[in-house]
């Protein structure tokens, strides 16, 4: 296990999603609210305007107190000082990239299905997010939806963090947590909120909830 870090609100990144808000903006109000993680996920920008808002948002994660991970590049993490890397099954081994990053990097990782879920047990990864849980629109390209009964199964298969991703809400986001999902990766209940601070509130309040029940 890497540094302590909490994977309970987990925003990802996608500034397609954010109207004509400067997306630095919404990560900032949203860490506000109380998000405990960022992810910088934009593939429609180049390495250059990449590398750029990985630094942005490095210098508000880090007032903030929150880790700021890099979706799929290990070299932009590392240039950036970003507190870790966020791996998809196609992208860079996840051994090459605890090299280059060290071991106090906070590394994670997809997982679509249940083999891909017990192949990752032999992994030096910190956490796991199962996706989709649900279908989503921001990332059509994925498998069929693991639903709750399949986000159960990836429970009982793994003790790493394990985050849900994947057409989360407000709605289904205390079915995903009593499912076993430790934490809540969202982009566009967030991002596309007209104020990303309350609805970063309101599913903090869910965690209150969970505890006292």
């Amino acid at each position: 296990m890497s540094k302590f870090f909490d994977p309970f609100l987990y925003l990802v990144t996608d500034r397609r999603l954010a109207g004509q808000r400067d997306i630095a903006d919404v990560v900032r109000s949203a860490i506000k609210g109380g998000v405990t993680l960022v992810q910088l996920r934009e593939k429609a920008l180049g390495r250059a305007a990449f590398l750029a808002e990985a630094c942005v948002l490095k210098q508000i994660c880090q007032a903030g107190g929150v880790p700021l991970i890099i979706n799929d590049d290990v070299v932009v993490a590392k240039k950036t000082g970003a507190d870790g890397v966020h791996l998809g099954q196609s992208d860079a081994p996840v051994a090459e990239a605890r090299d280059a990053l060290g071991p106090e990097a906070i590394i994670g990782l997809s997982i679509e299905t249940l083999e891909q879920a017990r192949d990752a047990a032999a992994l030096d990864v910190d956490y796991l997010a199962a996706s989709p849980v649900f279908a989503t629109p921001t990332k059509t390209e994925l498998a069929e939806p693991l639903g709750l009964i399949g986000l159960r199964a990836i429970r009982k298969l793994t003790d790493k963090p394990l985050v849900a991703i994947g057409g989360i809400n407000l709605d289904n986001a205390r079915a995903v947590l009593e499912a076993g999902a430790d934490g809540l990766a969202t982009v566009s209940a967030l991002v596309a909120a007209p104020d990303p601070c309350l609805a970063a509130r309101r599913f903090c309040s869910l965690r209150l909830r969970s505890t006292d029940s």
